[in-house]
């Protein structure tokens, strides 16, 4: 791939090998984002979208999350973070509580059964991880390719800009 052809016909376009290394990784990321989506709803009830806010409060512990950290985390507006935050409110998996650092803004935390729901549906979604993900690659090359896109999605992570 270090040789660069010149790309002069849509032919060119198309074959052009990082162009179709760009367009498979897009293609597995796409697939697999619907195969292991389905089978969360399927097995926990829950859509791939609130298991990824499950996870970044997991992470994030007490006292919570800004509605804007959230939205930043999953690069979606600030609504599209409220609407979500909202749905997971009513299903009974996160609260919204005081900051204790700033009495006039609100956090996202956990409840208890937005912890046993991140538990569950985690344990779940890493069997459907070693199926769908791992298993299809040669075991020798598994750790180097997970860390390969680690560094992809933090210097990409890294470009974005912030929101305000």
């Amino acid at each position: 791939m270090n040789e660069r052809a010149e790309i002069s016909t849509p032919g060119d376009a198309a074959n052009d090998a990082l162009v179709l290394a760009f367009g498979r990784l897009q293609g597995a990321a796409n697939r697999l984002e619907y195969i292991l989506g389905r089978a969360l709803e399927a097995e926990c009830g829950i859509s791939h979208l609130t298991f990824e806010v499950l996870l970044i409060l997991g992470r994030a512990g007490e006292p919570g999350l800004s509605m804007g950290a959230i939205a930043q985390e999953q690069v979606l507006t600030t609504g599209g973070a409220t609407r979500l935050v909202d749905r997971m409110v009513a299903a009974g998996l996160v609260e919204r509580v005081e900051d204790p650092g700033d009495r006039r803004a609100r956090l996202v935390r956990l409840t208890a059964l937005g912890e046993e729901t991140t538990v569950a549906a985690a344990r779940a979604h890493v069997e459907n991880i070693k199926r769908y993900f791992l298993a299809p690659l040669p075991v020798d090359d598994r750790d180097r390719f997970t860390e390969n896109l680690r560094i992809l999605s933090h210097a990409a992570r890294d470009m974005l800009p912030r929101l305000p």
